[in-house]
């Protein structure tokens, strides 16, 4: 039957305007079977206009891995994964129009491919009895719009012609899951609002309806954000609407609108198609061709911020189930997709109380991530500390490099002390400046809603210290010892600093010129090693660090093979998880990253992963909660690229609780928090150990 037809015959007897083009399955076969990647070729053509591909040497791939035989589709990205819809639900009610259960919303991580893992529900709060429908969220992730059924106190609630219409929720995330579940102002009984996709910026929020008054059966809207509530719908307009369905809108960081239609000379079914409405006068509507529009339905259409990859859901022949969701690569990008406007920028670098320009001065520009931090994790140096309430535990701990160690300079200021460099819109950076005989300077700065032209005024201070780069290692080994004390005492002032090396053995510090200083290195199960430097002699621009080696030796040979004892505990206390969840929260697994380096560092290391809960929920539900978090750590290490036979993981649930955070216990969630957490057993390690020999020769000969 003609899947149009069926449309318009159960539009208004059912409650799936939200779905109603996934109810009948499509012929024609235009990909491969889900296993195998489609590449598109030059000679194939968008549509019959014969005009060229939006997107060459796409890769697209069925991802099975969260695909069943039932329906999933429309992905929206979350933290580090997407949420999307499905009816895999196994037991529930049943909606009498599909045969099948109710929508739910669900959640997966992604790798570091960008392509999803092990499925989870999303949240208990906001699947429901009833159906639950596509999602959208704000920049920081707390705040969700999404489509469910028309209800009132848990029941559906029908219009005036006895049909459920769909509308849109907004949620806050709370403590422990969503909550604060309301409807948004503009939702009518008597007609259908759905599919909301919001704005980077929060302004607007676009959706699909259809109310009266519109061009079509659905059409394109959107409102906009007035204060605490939302303006009228505003029509988008026949250059977008036409006399058929449009659904499915999201809004790209580039100001590009995806969206799907049956109409618009389609391939058959639904199309997806792109417009750009980032400027005052909006382009025009285009097909995305092939391969993302098939015979059959294709909508739902997500892309990533940098224009990278992305997600679209498909009905074509091939897949696991009813409707599937495609992961796609675009190796050389999508005609039309700006990824980002740039701000052209005029750094300015003076000494701060001459106010004097400074010429040669090293700029380096690194963007921060949510967590406050630098983005690359490459920028940050693990070390491994003595626990604060258990000496017998270590806790790691992320240390900044030195600024001359974050890549090279994006440019250096020329003879007035200016130097310009494009900056992108949206972003937060840190900005890092450096030059001989002053002290370094790091600075923040954010293009969050700026537009135009930017200066940056950096001050400089200058300096007569003078940088001592220290490592520490093993005498006759060509080895670092890892995590050594260092400590650097003032010989005419008496005054001590305590430091500590990081894993590679290496320390920096800047001394006070006109000093003489003896520096200590010790580790357990090395004698110490000492050293004894002046910052007497000025130091000169040439000469304006010191490099320095403290040599340990160790008591006893075996200790060589442990550079980190075997039995040792590592702590990660700063790997968070939700209230009942085994998913990692998005930008929260840097320590899991610094232990990803360490297994790196030391190939002969094998852990073993406990995770544990709080003591909320019963205990067998913890523990099974906590071996889900267990694995879910391991996979997130197996993604990075260490092998699985070196990890065990564990769950203990609140078998070993840190605090007295018991059943009936009143405690904070900042106590509940702290036993929420990962432990790492070094459960071997046996490195193999170079001897540096000496030569013992004139010539160096052996």
């Amino acid at each position: 039957m003609d899947k149009s037809r069926l449309i318009m015959q159960n539009y208004w007897k059912t409650i799936r305007p939200v779905l109603f083009f996934l109810l009948v399955a499509a012929v024609v076969a235009p990909v491969q079977a889900q296993q195998t990647n489609t590449k598109t070729k030059q000679s194939d053509k968008l549509y019959d206009k014969g005009e060229q591909l939006i997107a060459p040497n796409v890769i697209i791939r069925n991802a099975e891995t969260i695909n069943t035989e039932f329906l999933e589709f429309s992905p929206a990205f979350y933290q580090n994964g997407i949420v999307y819809v499905t009816s895999r639900r196994k037991s529930g009610a049943i909606d009498k129009n599909t045969g099948g259960t109710f929508f739910d919303l669900y959640y997966s991580d992604l790798d570091r491919k960008g392509f999803p893992m092990k499925p989870q529900e999303f949240s208990v709060n906001m699947n429901s009895t009833m159906h639950e429908g596509p999602v959208t969220f704000n920049r920081k992730g707390d705040i969700v719009y999404f489509t469910r059924n028309n209800q009132e106190n848990g029941l559906q609630k029908a219009d005036s012609k006895g049909v459920t219409r769909l509308k849109i929720y907004e949620a806050n995330k709370g403590e422990f899951d969503w909550e604060n579940i309301r409807e948004l102002p503009f939702n009518n009984d008597e007609y259908s609002c759905m599919h909301p996709s919001l704005s980077p910026d929060g302004r607007r929020l676009y959706f699909s309806s259809d109310m009266p008054g519109g061009y079509g059966g659905f059409d394109l809207f959107f409102v906009e954000k007035r204060g605490e509530s939302w303006s009228m719908p505003i029509n988008m307009g026949p250059e977008i609407n036409s006399a058929a369905n449009e659904v499915f809108p999201y809004i790209h960081e580039s100001g590009v609108l995806f969206f799907s239609s049956n109409g618009h000379n389609t391939r058959g079914g639904l199309d997806i198609f792109m417009v750009n409405i980032s400027t005052q006068t909006w382009g025009r509507v285009v097909n995305l061709g092939l391969p993302f529009n098939s015979p059959h339905d294709d909508l739902g259409f997500i892309l990533d911020a940098d224009g990278n990859f992305g997600y679209f859901t498909s009905s074509r022949s091939g897949g696991v189930g009813q409707d599937d969701i495609y992961y796609f690569d675009l190796p050389e990008g999508m005609e039309g997709i700006n990824t980002g406007i740039e701000l052209a920028t005029q750094f300015i670098v003076y000494e701060e109380k001459s106010g004097q320009r400074i010429p040669g001065a090293a700029i380096r520009v690194l963007e921060r991530s949510s967590d406050g931090m630098i983005k690359e994790n490459e920028f940050y140096d693990i070390q491994l500390e003595p626990s604060a309430t258990n000496p017998d535990e270590l806790i790691i701990k992320l240390k900044q490099k030195n600024p001359y160690e974050m890549g090279n300079p994006v440019l250096y200021t020329d003879a007035n002390g200016e130097g310009i460099y494009r900056l992108k819109t949206d972003k937060n950076y840190f900005i890092f400046v450096t030059k001989d005989g002053f002290q370094s300077k790091e600075q923040s700065y954010a293009t969050v809603g700026e537009a135009g032209s930017q200066v940056v005024r950096i001050p400089l201070t200058s300096t007569d210290c003078t940088i001592v780069q220290g490592t520490v290692t093993v005498e006759n080994y060509n080895t670092p010892v890892p995590n050594a004390s260092v400590r650097i005492y003032n010989n005419t002032t008496r005054e001590e600093n305590a430091l500590r090396a990081n894993s590679d053995g290496k320390f920096e510090y800047c001394l006070p010129s006109g000093y003489e200083y003896t520096i200590y290195a010790e580790k357990e199960g090395f004698t110490r090693g000492i050293d004894r430097i002046s910052t007497v002699e000025p130091a000169t621009t040439e000469s304006h660090s010191i490099k320095l080696n403290l040599m340990l030796n160790p008591l006893a040979e075996n200790i060589m093979r442990e550079p980190i004892k075997k039995g040792t505990i590592i702590v990660l206390e700063n790997i968070y998880y939700d209230f009942n969840k085994s998913a990692i929260r998005t930008g929260e697994a840097r320590e899991l990253d610094a232990l990803v380096k360490l297994m790196q560092q030391f190939p002969s290391m094998e852990i073993e992963l406990t995770a544990h809960t709080d003591s909320r929920g019963s205990a067998d539900y913890n523990m099974d909660l906590s071996t889900k978090r267990a694995e879910s750590a391991k996979d997130y290490l197996v993604e990075k690229g260490i092998t699985a036979n070196r990890i065990k993981a564990y769950g203990l649930g609140e078998s070993k609780l840190r605090n007295n955070c018991k059943d009936g216990v009143d405690c904070s969630e900042q106590e509940h928090q702290y036993n929420r957490r990962t432990e790492v057993r070094i459960s071997n390690i046996e490195e193999d150990v170079n001897v540096k020999y000496k030569s013992r020769l004139p010539d160096g000969g052996q």
